[in-house]
């Protein structure tokens, strides 16, 4: 193994001397001797043909069930081979992130298709483009859901243990308080809900299927959640809403989850991806970035317009087409502005652009 220090021989010892210290290792004379690594007997080097076969030879150990549900895990998943196809397509592998919009929008293209089909998928308005996982997007789901007078969660039981747990650091690093909802039966308890909802309540989260495997009673969550004045967070699995109600339909006011089970690729554990829809009204509050499409004129050349009909205004103050510009204007300004953290963006000539 080769030295990674960069310091010659002479600037090491330099800084040693200005601590005042004899080696290296004097760095580390506080810590306990006992906690040190030992020597490890590592074999020797393999070549790459040599590592394959070894590991090759250690998975044919693995046995593999393929017909018994296990639940709580990352699986296979059949990928259809023109995936590969269409993604490996330069008109969508731009070589950039999508920081610079003009030189990105093949990047910015498949994220906008993305945000679109896990809108439709889940029945609502807005989807951001993903997050590390499905736990992070729960976490990040209840906090937008957070405000002066609201600072409590509450949480089905029935969750993915692992996200109840991201969501329990997440709160207590705000100082939020979490308290789990119990399940009853398999589902969410309803009346142990209804006893839980108050004035401080900013949300509540559950899961259909649920970790169980059972589906929710969630028109009557959401319900209930909306009563009380709080959101409606719902987790779902994206496969199951073939067949089921959309958090759309249910009313929820959030949806999000894991989208692993969507195709991707079990390498090692990861990576994953977590999907996260809201309402439009929760637009401002929704982390990550949003690639949106603009077909109406740039910044540019809205105020060629408006300097334009000021022109005409003022040459033809007292007659018809005066009054036809003044209206016009009225139109104008009754256009709904984006965002004021994309307006940077709309000097470009490209369609996508990116909002962080």
């Amino acid at each position: 193994m080769g030295n990674y220090i960069p310091s010659s021989p002479d600037e090491t010892r330099d800084m040693l001397d200005f601590l005042g210290l004899s080696s290296v290792d004097d760095l580390y004379r506080n810590v306990p001797r006992e906690v040190y690594l030992h020597p490890v007997d590592i074999p020797r080097g393999r070549s790459e043909m040599e590592v394959l076969r070894h590991i090759e030879d250690l998975g044919a150990k693995n046995r593999v069930f393929s017909s018994i549900y296990r639940g709580a895990g990352a699986y296979y998943h059949y990928i259809p081979s023109i995936v590969k196809q269409v993604i490996s397509k330069e008109a969508f592998r731009t070589t950039y992130t999508p920081y610079q919009a003009e030189i990105s929008q093949g990047m910015l293209q498949s994220i906008f298709e993305y945000q679109t089909m896990i809108s439709e998928l889940t029945g609502m308005d807005v989807s951001n483009a993903s997050v590390y996982d499905g736990a992070t997007a729960a976490a990040e789901a209840v906090f937008m859901c957070l405000d002066r007078k609201r600072n409590r969660i509450l949480a089905s039981a029935a969750l993915h243990p692992q996200v109840l747990e991201v969501m329990r650091t997440y709160c207590e690093s705000r100082n939020v308080e979490l308290t789990v909802i119990p399940v009853k039966e398999g589902k969410t308890d309803e009346k142990a809900l209804s006893a839980l909802l108050n004035e401080s309540v900013a949300a509540v989260f559950f899961q259909s299927p649920n970790f169980y495997g059972l589906i929710e009673e969630a028109d009557s969550l959401v319900s209930m959640t909306h009563e009380a004045g709080a959101k409606a967070v719902m987790s779902v699995s994206p496969l199951s809403l073939g067949l089921l109600k959309t958090p759309g339909e249910y009313g929820a006011d959030i949806a999000v989850g894991d989208g692993q089970e969507l195709g991707l690729p079990l390498s090692f554990g990861g990576p994953s991806m977590g999907f996260m829809t809201c309402r439009e009204k929760l637009l401002r509050k929704l982390p990550g970035r949003i690639v949106y499409s603009i077909n109406t004129p740039t910044r540019l050349t809205i105020s060629s317009i408006v300097k334009n009909i000021h022109q005409t205004i003022i040459r033809s103050e007292k007659t018809r087409r005066g009054k036809t510009c003044i209206r016009s204007i009225n139109k104008f300004n009754s256009i709904r502005e984006l965002p004021r953290r994309t307006h940077t963006f709309h000097r470009y000539s490209g369609r996508y652009f990116c909002r962080y």
